[in-house]
């Protein structure tokens, strides 16, 4: 239902669209940006005239949106520059909102989208299921990059409300982005001009051909080859939305294409308000004095944002218990992380030593996953994934659940596993590794000590560390078992085994992944994990 009802609004006439105010958006594309670091513009580089369509035909969609949108190209690429902020409404509708609201990117010079103008087919095309769920995977016509319809939870954005009434949200550096095919863009475009390009380079139209008639043959990515137009991918009303893969080459890393734009923290990423849906939103020229409306418990609150003086933003919030607050973002939150509790050598309130700052991981969550046809994994004692039983956790008896997994490529010599879960401020933390389980494995018993090896959670325990969740709200943990090569050796005790040590050790071994992700919510008192 609520997937039709996305759906529907995409196709919103332009006269509606064209209602609301513009503002600013874009998400999270790997690691911040400090706007002072952007190089300036390659002198190789040329601007792509739009008048008369001397540059590449690429060109021609991303001219309809200018000068909002502005295109340049070299002999490999054509560059798209903007600020991340659509000609149309946002946020309206959204009822899984995480507070971030539209602030304009810095997407030029080094830092734009680029396009490859000659796409290369790929030996080994990649699917985006379960897979490239950080970053971008598209960059629409008018400037605003499209991601995975999963987010990076693995769940389909747009079944969960975390979407407006055009397909898009913020991301955690307050960046607007689409989760689903922006098929109302076509009001400007028209039917035979493409909505968008993938990042390997090949165009994404919309439901039909630009002839009007209906799509034939299409690929397990949406995509498939014509006479005219060659290989290009098509929009579609349900999933994968737009391209559900890469036909052409594409390099992947920490799970997101690379390299691709960085989108700029200002302040640090907020929790999920549970309940909450937005009302409204209008944005000033420029993203100038835009205010936020929203609903929860049957009470109103709202958000207002503008430049401030010297540099950064101001935010009104008016709470729907009708207290309010002021505060000024200058982007110097720890490229938008949350501190560290009381700060390096204080202590917080409460007398209450403060833990030491995780390290980042040198893996994210999807490095080495590599999904397989047929290779699937599950657990007889979690019938809704959506509701982890508090017998697993720290809540709970904090026991280990069952896990059952079959289809594990051929060649599979051992088998590794992982929970590890990513944390608002996008730290990876760990609940479970276990390594040097045999090949002959495909079950883990409730509650029982598991074959072969275990290293250590982010909190320091050797075996299952069971989740807590810090404060109330849905947390999301991902179970991933991966198929190995050869088996894994690793030299010294299992206590200094760390998810960053089995991650390297795995390196290069790894025939396929199959991942179960599980949802628990709490709302006792927070703790660290």
């Amino acid at each position: 239902m609520r997937t039709s009802l996305l759906l529907a609004c995409l196709c919103l006439p332009a006269a509606l669209l064209r209602a609301h105010a513009p503002s600013d958006h874009d998400h999270t594309h790997g690691a911040p940006l400090i706007l002072s670091q952007i190089p300036p513009l390659p002198a190789q580089t040329r601007p792509t005239t739009t008048g008369n369509l001397s540059g590449p035909p690429q060109a021609k969609s991303f001219a309809m949106f200018s000068p909002k949108v502005r295109v340049r190209h070299d002999d490999e690429f054509l560059y798209v520059e903007g600020d991340g902020l659509p000609a149309h409404g946002m946020m309206t509708g959204i009822t899984a909102w995480q507070q971030q609201v539209p602030l304009p990117q810095n997407y030029t010079g080094m830092n734009a989208w680029r396009i490859p103008l000659k796409p290369v087919p790929s030996k080994t095309p990649a699917s985006i299921r379960d897979r490239f769920l950080r970053g971008a995977i598209a960059i629409a016509a008018n400037g605003i990059p499209i991601f995975n319809p999963q987010n990076n939870r693995g769940e389909i954005s747009a079944d969960i409300g975390e979407l407006d009434r055009w397909g898009g949200h913020c991301g955690r550096a307050d960046d607007y982005h689409y989760h689903a095919a922006p098929l109302h863009l076509q009001e400007m475009l028209g039917k035979t001009l493409p909505i968008a390009y993938a990042l390997d380079g090949y165009a994404i139209y919309g439901l039909n051909e630009p002839d009007g008639s209906a799509p034939k043959g299409l690929d397990a990515f949406n995509g498939h080859t014509t006479s005219t137009l060659g290989y290009h991918y098509h929009a579609s009303t349900r999933y994968p939305f737009i391209n559900g893969g890469f036909h052409g080459e594409v390099t992947e890393l920490e799970g997101q294409v690379d390299p691709q734009p960085r989108a700029q923290f200002v302040r640090p990423a907020l929790q999920a308000l549970r309940g909450a849906e937005i009302t409204g939103f209008t944005g000033g020229a420029n993203g100038q004095g835009s205010h936020l409306t929203y609903a929860v418990g049957g009470k109103n609150g709202s958000v207002d944002f503008a430049p401030a003086q010297g540099g950064g933003w101001k935010f009104t919030f008016v709470d729907p218990d009708g207290s309010k607050r002021e505060e000024t973002y200058r982007g110097d939150a720890r490229e938008g992380r949350r501190p560290a509790p009381g700060g390096k050598g204080k202590r917080p309130e409460g007398g209450k030593k403060a833990e030491p700052a995780e390290a980042p991981s040198a893996f994210g969550m999807d490095t080495l996953k590599k999904p397989q046809p047929g290779f699937v994994l599950q657990s007889a004692d979690i019938p809704d994934p959506n509701h982890y039983p508090i017998e697993f956790t720290g809540d709970g008896a904090g026991i280990t659940p069952s896990l059952q997994w079959k289809g594990a490529p051929v060649g599979t010599r051992g088998f590794a596993l992982v929970m590890d879960h990513l944390t608002p401020d996008e730290t990876i933390k760990t609940c479970w590794l276990l390594w040097d389980l045999p090949a002959s494995l495909s079950v883990l018993s409730k509650a029982a000590k598991p074959p072969g090896k275990a290293g250590v959670s982010s909190r320091g325990a050797v075996g299952y560390e069971p989740p807590h969740s810090q404060g109330p709200g849905d947390k999301h943990y991902v179970l991933t078992v991966y198929a190995l090569a050869v088996p894994l050796v690793i030299g010294g005790s299992e206590a200094k085994v760390t998810r960053d040590v089995l991650f390297a050790a795995m390196k290069g071994k790894v025939l396929g992944s199959a991942s179960l992700t599980v949802t628990y919510a709490r709302g006792t008192t927070p703790t660290d994990f």
